[in-house]
């Protein structure tokens, strides 16, 4: 998968560029740099803390708040609700202390596709990509579907909306069309087509709107639990009805309440200072919803007993219970200004996603395209909005749902390996344009006429091209601790690799009830070890010194490596496999898609198919030495 790649001798290219399917899979870009943003539009530096931690909490805190509580605190936590959000958003900030260092570290668009490609491979970077586009387009469908029956609601009943904009059904084609949600999506289109700076002014607007509903929620339910007495902690069956197992199985369901504070980095080139900004409002953004969750969840289970809560309704129900039925309008707002603020923060990330993939050449160049004036990818916002828009119309895609979280933790997971990759065996080569050969050979020549390294003893200076089987690349070998250095990268890049096997053997065994006794217990002890073992060697052995160095340095350092991203890969490997053998299917249908749109499109346009791959050390002086030559 890409992880043994820096180990091979003399970096030689062709193992990287060229023509065939695998090689082409696991061949690595650079991080961008001047050089390589120098030409083409660019995006609007308009973003500021507010305004991330404003698209981070509205994101993530959809209508489904308002429900799920009701949910887990029946079925799973009791009253321990309020521990299964706590537990949950640790998990969840365990990815986000991942995605905080390399958004500052590689801050541009693209998110989990744009690391994945740099540390990982570019045949890992396109399913992530390509997982990605089907998240949002189904998550902005679903959340643009459950607006209307809120809208309904509050205006009276499920009949209350103009016949123009209700939902109808067609009895000829046994589907219900929902009007209203393909409007909405269209209006959320155009608003990103609008701007960053005034889609994100509208997100502030429509996500304190919905703070402040759940704000009211605190209050008001606090002043009834003081009141009229905390009726939902009073119980003979204790604080843990269900057991410390309940409790955790609650943390998994809530842990998807959280998904969303991702798209905080897809607008990673649009911050003005991402090496500060981006990881304050990933981890503030996440803080708050975490806050507010933990807050709501201790009020509602307090006011009414965990098993008569109204699954559909329990909030509404819980204040109903104490005779303020009016409230259920106020949370109905909360619900439906949180659905508008999701369906802008599931919208937003695609066409930028989709712009990363076409800037490396995966994806048509159209998708690539930034409107001069408004700075945004106008044509990939509006082809992403029109799909959304479609779908939303024509199809009921609640059963699709389990869809969205299975792009969100293949992205987490590989968020994660990347932060191991970055730490222990980051790139030592990159890829520059093969209009720079003559560069990169007056670079070589220099290097082999003083025939010294820079430690004094003698070097060997090589070079050649991504597409020459027989000419290594330019590469610089010191005589002293080469051996040394080798092997460590390839028994940190074993270790990972192996320790990531060991998280799924281990998952998997821990999941699945229907394997035989003996091979559950077999496959526990082989995955725990390999997950244990790759713990300790990672911590006894040297991160590399390139690390210091490598992308946009000064941002955020994920603390605790390598204990924190092992943990983050164990949970969401986890929660991948527990999904569903339904959900898998359909996804694989779609990533099959992907498959073929990469054999036999990306893999040919990649802008690395030509590349050159050079020491990392030396790309800034070939830079450099190709300026000089032009001038």
């Amino acid at each position: 998968m890409g992880l043994l790649a820096d180990s091979q001798e003399g970096g030689k290219g062709s193992s990287w560029g060229g023509g065939g399917v695998i090689s082409s899979l696991i061949r690595r870009k650079q991080v961008d740099s001047v050089h390589a943003k120098s030409s083409g539009h660019q995006l609007a530096k308009a973003l500021s803390v507010p305004h991330l931690i404003a698209i981070g909490v509205g994101s993530t805190i959809g209508a489904g708040v308002y429900i799920l509580v009701g949910t887990v605190a029946r079925e799973h936590s009791g009253p321990a609700l309020t521990i299964s959000f706590l537990i949950a958003g640790i998990a969840a900030a365990l990815s986000a202390f991942c995605y905080a260092e390399l958004a500052s570290r590689c801050p541009s668009a693209g998110s989990a596709y744009h690391y994945s490609y740099i540390c990982v491979g570019e045949g890992v970077a396109w399913l992530i990509g390509w997982a990605l586009i089907l998240e949002y387009t189904i998550g902005g469908a679903a959340v643009a579907r459950g607006i209307s029956p809120n809208l309904a609601l509050l205006f009276g009943g499920g009949n209350s909306l103009p016949a123009i904009i209700a939902r109808q059904h067609i009895p000829g084609l046994n589907i219900v069309v929902d009007p209203c949600a393909a409007i909405l999506v269209f209006i959320v289109t155009g608003l990103l087509c609008v701007g960053i700076k005034e889609s994100t002014q509208a997100q502030v607007i429509v996500t304190t709107a919905n703070v402040c509903a759940m704000i009211f929620v605190i209050i008001a339910g606090g002043y009834l639990g003081f009141t009229s007495g905390w009726a939902g902690y009073e119980l003979p069956t204790g604080y843990f009805p269900f057991g410390v197992d309940g409790m955790l199985a609650g943390s998994a369901t809530v842990f998807f309440a959280y998904i969303g504070f991702d798209s905080v980095a897809s607008t990673a080139e649009e911050v003005k200072n991402p090496q500060r900004d981006l990881p304050l409002g990933i981890g503030a953004s996440l803080f708050l919803c975490c806050a507010l969750y933990m807050m709501v969840s201790v009020v509602v289970v307090g006011l009414v007993p965990y098993y008569a809560m109204d699954p559909d309704t329990p909030i509404s129900s819980a204040f109903a219970s104490h005779g303020m039925q009016w409230a259920a309008y106020i949370i109905t707002v909360g619900a439906i200004t949180a659905l508008c603020s999701t369906l802008l923060g599931a919208i937003l990330p695609q066409p930028r996603i989709l712009m990363a993939m076409a800037r490396d050449g995966l994806l048509p160049p159209f998708f690539s395209e930034v409107n001069i004036s408004t700075q945004v990818p106008m044509k990939g916002t509006i082809v992403t909005g029109i799909g959304a828009a479609i779908l939303a119309f024509i199809m009921d895609v609640s059963q699709l749902a389990g869809m969205v979280s299975v792009g969100t933790l293949l992205a987490f997971t590989m968020v994660a390996i990347s932060v191991l990759i970055l730490r222990y065996v980051p790139p030592d080569e990159v890829p520059l344009p093969s209009s720079l050969q003559g560069s990169i050979d007056s670079v070589s020549l220099e290097y082999g006429r003083s025939g010294q390294g820079s430690n004094g003893e003698r070097s060997k200076v090589k070079v050649g091209t991504s597409m020459d089987d027989d000419k290594p690349l330019l590469v610089k070998e010191d005589a002293s601790d080469i051996l040394n250095e080798e092997n460590r990268r390839k028994i940190a890049g074993w270790t990972i690799m192996l320790t990531c096997v060991g998280a799924f053997l281990l998952t998997y065994a821990a999941s699945n009830l229907a394997l035989p006794r003996s091979l559950r217990f077999s496959l526990c002890g082989v995955g725990g070890t390999l997950l244990l073992s790759g713990l300790i060697v990672l911590t006894c052995i040297d991160q590399d010194d390139a690390r210091h160095s490598f992308g946009h340095t000064g941002g955020f350092i994920c603390p605790f490596v390598p204990l924190l991203p092992i943990a983050c890969i164990l949970i969401n490997i986890y929660l991948l496999i527990n999904l569903g053998t339904a959900t898998w299917a359909r996804v694989s249908i779609w990533l099959i898609i992907g498959v073929l749109v990469y054999v036999f499109y990306g893999r040919t346009h990649s802008s690395l198919r030509h590349a050159v791959y050079v020491p990392a050390t030396h790309a800034d002086e070939i830079y450099n030495s190709s300026v000089s030559s032009v001038a």
